[in-house]
């Protein structure tokens, strides 16, 4: 009698939330529990090297999806020292001083090139990466985010913030993101990934800026809500400065249903340490949405900010075992 087949997964996000469940995922590649898997990243940063590659050529921001293919890169010494390689940042005092090779490589592929997704794949076969990494859209963007609380003396006024370093650093309340524009140009490979997909994973990640971003794209959106796949959420471990404070669980989980509400979550991740007294709260919503809620150590340790990759593996695999019970 054969086991279970293995399952293809598609993982949203960006930045270091992505990054972390990357590697978790990565792990069930090579246990044989994920035989295929597709990170589909984030682009409208204009921050740093890759808000400065934006703003020079015109492109894609290139950091998130640079980020993802490193933790693609396996625990061998090819896969270390290139993955080094390409998240080293330039110091000194010259125009070069924060730029990060990674970004430049691909950048100068797109150039050479002419293709975001052919571009992507052949650095993934430099770096013998375990997955494939593509953008969401393939037009550049930016995150527009409705604001409460920058008025003095209005506290119910909006402000409109443009820009994903503006918007994750507000000192108001965001209400609502949109992107400009508002029907980016979809990444073909990646809504065919979703729809092919058995699993479709959302965070962690900055849950306005990286997760969230995802869903505003209306083909993006269509292929999530239409596809046979099971969506699992990772909630964050705890609240952002500027993005969410003061949020707990069943805040994230409530802003993302605001945000999409025709997106059926099959099951929801949360850290242990992270719930505390905010459990019961959780989980009304979590039944209320017709989701499974699951409860699991994940964090590197009680009070951490950050996934340990083989925690939230362990979690992944139970996860994804849970369809064949």
């Amino acid at each position: 009698m054969t086991g279970p087949r293995a399952q293809s997964v598609v993982a949203f996000g960006g930045g270091h939330g992505l990054h972390a469940s990357l590697r978790a995922l990565r792990r069930l590649v090579d246990d044989l529990t994920v035989d295929e898997l597709t990170a589909v990243v984030t682009v409208a940063d204009n921050g740093g090297s890759s808000g400065r590659l934006r703003g020079q050529f015109g492109v894609l921001p290139p950091g998130d999806l640079r980020m993802a293919l490193a933790a693609l890169c396996g625990d061998d010494e090819w896969g270390t020292t290139w993955s080094n390689v390409l998240q080293h940042r330039f110091a000194g005092d010259g125009d070069m001083n924060g730029h990060v090779v990674g970004n430049l490589l691909i950048v100068g592929l797109w150039e050479l090139l002419g293709d975001h997704v052919d571009a992507l794949d052949r650095v993934g076969r430099l770096l013998g990466a375990t997955g494939r990494v593509l953008p969401m859209a393939l037009t550049p963007m930016d995150i527009t985010a409705d604001v409460r609380g920058l008025v003095p003396g209005d506290p119910d006024a909006l402000t409109l913030v443009r820009g994903q370093v503006e918007v994750a650093t507000t000192d108001g309340v965001i209400v609502e993101i949109a992107l400009d524009p508002p029907d980016p140009e979809p990444c073909p490979e990646a809504v065919a990934a979703v729809e092919e997909a058995d699993w479709v994973v959302l965070g962690p990640g900055s849950w306005f800026t990286s997760v969230i971003p995802h869903l505003k794209v209306p083909a993006m959106r269509d292929a999530l809500v239409g596809s046979d796949a099971r969506v699992v959420v990772v909630l964050n471990l705890e609240e952002q400065a500027g993005e969410t404070p003061g949020f707990g669980p069943a805040d994230h989980l409530a802003v993302l249903a605001e945000h999409a509400p025709d997106l059926q979550v099959h099951t929801v991740l949360a850290d242990r340490g992270s719930v505390g007294d905010d459990l019961a709260e959780l989980q009304q919503l979590v039944t209320a949405s017709g989701a499974t809620l699951v409860v699991d150590d994940v964090a590197e340790h009680v009070g951490s900010a950050r996934h340990d990759p083989a925690l939230l593996a362990a979690a992944y695999a139970r996860i994804l075992e849970r369809r064949w019970g």
